[in-house]
């Protein structure tokens, strides 16, 4: 039950990364200080889902380890 909630997690994380790297990419076509600013804000966003979606899978890994079933 946990792992499949954690699971369901993870998806949402990845797809939350790979949003937020195509804003990110569109963006890189636009030009101005605006522009570059919000590169800097999606590219911190980014690496922050990234690292949920990273801890999430060691948090699957635990629970499959230590709670099986």
């Amino acid at each position: 039950m946990a792992v499949d909630l954690l699971t369901g997690l993870l998806y949402i994380a990845m797809l939350a990364v790979v949003v937020v790297l195509g804003f990110g990419i569109f963006n890189l076509y636009r030009s101005g200080d605006e522009a570059r600013s919000r590169s800097n804000k999606l590219m911190r966003l980014r690496i922050v889902l990234q690292f949920t979606a990273i801890l999430l899978i060691v948090l699957i890994f635990f629970v499959k380890e230590h709670w099986p079933g």
